[in-house]
């Protein structure tokens, strides 16, 4: 029984492939101006990336912010519901999720079977998502995939007190004018927005296990340096940007099993 879950993202479009429980395809793709195209686009590279005839697929299943505008989904469910089923499909113990994404950042606590017992969210300001980084890297000149490493080496943090993007980046460029090393600007960059992250999720608490999904979990700067202070280890999956969309798959196929009977 082969199915799909498609997750459009403000950034990226993902999707999964599963067959029964195993995955046997994904894609991700950037989502630009039009979801619409993104989310066909990521479904398509799927099924190239499994072999598989869309013919094949039994149900499609749509999440994210975008997930309206996916006209071939059976159903639209919400990220929150997705991050959490495919946390517990990957650590059967989640129960802390944080979700790091392009625009927004959640944390949701988790019950036993995968449900969604409590959740908090900011969509309301960048600080702590995947554009906030992206922002300050391009002021300092250093590629995205290399602030997490960067962040590690720093031995002095330089202060970064504002969370707001544009007063961020106007910081930032003071305390490089200021002579400060990018590493310890970087170290301080990561500092602030895992201080902002810590404050959501300190509001349902932590409960082992955490994990990490969305794009910012690629940073280990921002994952080890939350992880201290919560007090434990944040754990993150291989494909973190993939979680969504493969929950939506995985109620997808129980969606699927129950109206086989």
């Amino acid at each position: 029984m082969i199915v799909a879950g498609v997750d459009i993202g403000s950034l990226t479009a993902k999707a999964i492939l599963l067959d029964e429980e195993e995955v046997i395809g994904s894609s991700l793709v950037p989502t630009g101006s039009n979801s619409i195209v993104a989310g066909r686009k990521a479904l398509d590279f799927a099924l190239r990336d499994a072999s598989v005839p869309e013919e094949e697929v039994r149900r499609i299943t749509a999440t994210g912010y975008g997930r309206l505008t996916v006209d071939f989904a059976a159903d639209t469910i919400t990220e929150i519901t997705c991050h959490a089923r495919g946390a517990h499909y990957l650590f059967e113990d989640a129960r802390t999720v944080i979700d790091l994404g392009g625009q927004d950042s959640k944390a949701i606590s988790v019950g036993e079977k995968g449900k969604v017992k409590d959740f908090v969210m900011n969509d309301k300001c960048a600080a702590g998502t995947g554009r906030f980084l992206e922002v300050m890297a391009h002021a300092l000149e250093v590629p995205l995939e290399n602030l997490g490493t960067l962040a590690l080496q720093s031995e002095n943090p330089a202060s970064v007190s504002s969370v707001c993007t544009v007063f961020a980046e106007s910081e930032v460029i003071s305390r490089v004018a200021e002579g400060a090393s990018r590493v310890d600007i970087i170290g301080g960059i990561v500092e602030a927005i895992t201080s902002r992250i810590y404050a959501m999720a300190a509001r349902i608490g932590f409960e082992d296990r955490v994990v990490m999904t969305g794009g910012v979990a690629l940073n280990q700067g921002v994952v080890k340096t939350l992880g201290r202070k919560i007090g434990r280890e944040i754990y993150v999956p291989p494909m973190p940007q993939h979680v969504g969309a493969l929950g939506a798959a995985l109620i997808a196929l129980a969606r699927e099993r129950e109206d086989a009977g």
